[in-house]
């Protein structure tokens, strides 16, 4: 138990990375020691680290791990190498942007560095403690600015979320379970639903595991009971994290988002997505060009070991899905609350 301490699911420890294995909990909390770039590779690809923005942290370090590894002092044969390693790296989750986001930042970072190949590495380091260090002040940037998106009640709010976006899916406080952190911290909120989030259920592991840290009220609930205490008028709001967001504003996140979009429209509550403004890929005018991984059927067919479906069927595991910008009452980011479409707005700004 860490009861009120910090979770951080990246750690860089002198010469290697350290993850909390997500695979074991809640049952066992543990680490793994990342010392290798194709390590960081299968513990992406495996989900010992998941989370949009926590995929992105581990993969700069991945980088960086890829980097040390490569033996020559040749400027350009280094380069070469290293774009290896980065395309290893991009093909272990395709729908979360924030991975090719820090590889690309990563590989300017080289190709811009003046000096030698160890002059290189040694930069590299320093870009991927940076990019750690800056999610998690965007990470309280975004709770902070979520209590401002909130719905005023005249009592404490009572929240809904789905998957887990909180500290384990970033660098730590978490995106949308930060905005739940930050409302708890100033007393306004009462209690969070966690949806189980089938098939990898991460609601259920992981978000009422962060909680149970901090001591946050949760209640578990099935995906299907959404409706029925949205009906109950139980839920003041809902808040999910997303792995890619469209320059529209439709967003992608766990499977299992859409729908709970528009059961929430259904019901007037306020459907919010909380994510860094990295996680916008403004290269996609909408989210019908957002890549969906499909993942192993056997996600879906066993609980642990036990096989819960007969033999000779087909099965369809999509990870992610995407919710119509329409559907979302606000996009919460570092740099405020936006409107879905006035993504374009803040795009053209920095372009200025």
């Amino acid at each position: 138990m860490l009861q009120n301490n910090p979770v951080y699911p990246v750690i860089w420890r002198n010469n290697f990375v350290s993850l909390i294995d997500q695979t074991r909990l809640p049952y066992e909390y543990s680490y793994v020691e990342i010392h290798r770039s194709e390590d960081m590779a299968q513990a992406i690809k495996t989900m010992i680290v998941r989370g949009a923005p926590a995929i992105g942290v581990a993969a700069a370090y991945g980088m960086y791990l890829g980097a040390r590894e490569i033996e020559t002092s040749d400027r350009h044969k280094f380069l070469k190498a290293l774009e290896q390693v980065a395309q290893m790296l991009r093909e272990t989750r395709p729908t979360a942007v924030n991975l090719f986001w820090a590889i690309s930042r990563m590989l300017k970072t080289a190709y811009e560095s003046i000096g030698t190949v160890e002059e290189i590495r040694k930069t590299l380091l320093e870009t991927a403690k940076t990019i750690n260090a800056e999610d998690l002040q965007t990470c309280h940037k975004i709770g902070d600015n979520g209590l401002k998106a909130l719905p005023e009640t005249p009592e404490k709010l009572t929240l809904l979320t789905h998957c887990n976006a909180g500290a384990l899916a970033t660098a730590g406080y978490g995106t949308a379970l930060g905005i739940v952190r930050s409302a708890f911290r100033e007393g306004r909120l009462e209690k969070v639903f966690a949806d189980e989030t089938r098939p990898r259920l991460q609601g259920a592991k992981l978000t009422t595991w962060e909680c149970v840290q901090e001591g946050i009220p949760v209640t578990l609930i099935t995906d299907s009971m959404a409706a029925h205490c949205m009906k109950q008028n139980m839920i003041d709001a809902v808040v999910v994290g997303a792995d890619r967001i469209a320059a529209n504003g439709d967003a992608a996140n766990k499977i299992g988002t859409y729908s709970l979009a528009l059961v929430a429209k259904a019901h007037n509550v306020p459907f919010f997505v909380a994510a860094p403004l990295s996680t916008v890929d403004f290269s996609l005018a909408d989210g019908s060009e957002i890549p969906i991984e499909e993942r192993n059927p056997k996600e879906i067919y066993q609980v642990g070991e036990t096989i819960i479906a007969p033999e000779g069927i087909d099965y369809y595991n999509p990870s992610f899905d995407v919710t119509p910008a329409e559907l979302i009452a606000a996009i919460i980011t570092e740099e405020g609350v936006f409107a879905p479409g006035d993504l374009k707005k803040y795009q053209n700004k920095q372009m200025a």
